[in-house]
C-alpha cells in the first residue's frame, strides 16, 4: 500500500473535531505534496511534518555538507534544494 493510502483525511478531521483523537501528526499523504487547499494544513490539532524520520549516518551527512560548502565556494548551485514552489 503506498504511503498515505491507509488514512482517510476526512475521518481524521472528524475524529479530531469529535474529540475521539486529541491530536494528529502527519507526514505521509496519498497525494504529495499535500494540496495547499487541504483542511489538514489549517486544523489547530494537526501538525504536518516533512519526511525526515529515517536514521541518518553522521559521516554521510558531514560529507554532503562539505560537498555543498565546496559547491558554494566554487559558485555552483547547491544540490538537493527544497522546491518551495512545489510545496515541499
Amino acid at each position: 500500500m503506498p504511503g498515505g493510502a491507509s488514512q482517510i483525511d476526512a475521518d481524521i478531521v472528524d475524529a479530531l473535531d469529535e474529540g475521539i483523537l486529541t491530536a494528529a501528526t502527519l507526514d505521509v499523504f496519498a497525494t504529495e505534496p499535500l494540496a495547499g487547499t487541504s483542511p489538514l494544513w489549517a486544523h489547530p490539532k494537526i501538525t504536518i511534518t516533512p519526511h525526515n524520520a529515517a536514521l541518518s549516518d553522521a559521516r554521510s551527512m558531514a560529507l554532503n555538507m562539505l560537498k555543498q560548502i565546496e559547491r558554494f565556494e566554487r559558485g555552483l548551485p547547491f544540490e538537493n534544494v527544497v522546491d518551495r514552489g512545489a510545496g515541499y
